[in-house]
């Protein structure tokens, strides 16, 4: 199994040389880079990640981990900081982060899967196990 880190490397390498853009499983689909430390080692990472665009400059991401059992070690690096940076296109700007719940939550993840069918497996291969995190991430003026 390849190494995910290499894997993030690669994806994170054709994100910066292409203004934002990739290919292959992510060709047309908005990608975002992450920017964040780890909770517990203090770490500094990039995690690319699929966004979905909301109203003027708040952007949502999914802890889907492709519907593992578990929530992506970087949605707990996320919500203890509460903070972020961002890279969308060639622009690189601060965040807040906030994790959703009940009604918002459900009407986010709805339009994300509605718009990548693979998030509705990903929905099936976590019922019964976890709640799918949808993460609001809005910019700091």
């Amino acid at each position: 199994m390849p190494d995910a880190n290499d894997w993030n490397s690669k994806i994170i390498a054709e994100f910066r040389e292409n203004e934002g853009r990739v290919g292959g499983q992510f060709e047309g689909a908005p990608l975002v880079l992450v920017h964040h430390k780890g909770k517990r080692s203090g770490r500094d990472y990039v995690s690319p990640m699929m966004y979905l665009p909301g109203e003027g400059d708040r952007i949502y991401v999914f802890a889907s981990k492709a519907g593992a059992p578990t929530n992506p070690d970087w949605y707990y690096n996320l919500t203890a900081a509460g903070r972020a940076t961002v890279e969308v296109g060639t622009d690189t700007y601060p965040v807040t982060v906030t994790d959703l719940a009940g009604e918002e939550r459900a009407r986010v993840f709805a339009e994300q899967a509605r718009r990548y069918p693979g998030f509705v497996e990903y929905e099936e291969k976590t019922k019964g196990v976890r709640l799918i995190p949808v993460l609001a991430l809005d910019r700091v003026r």
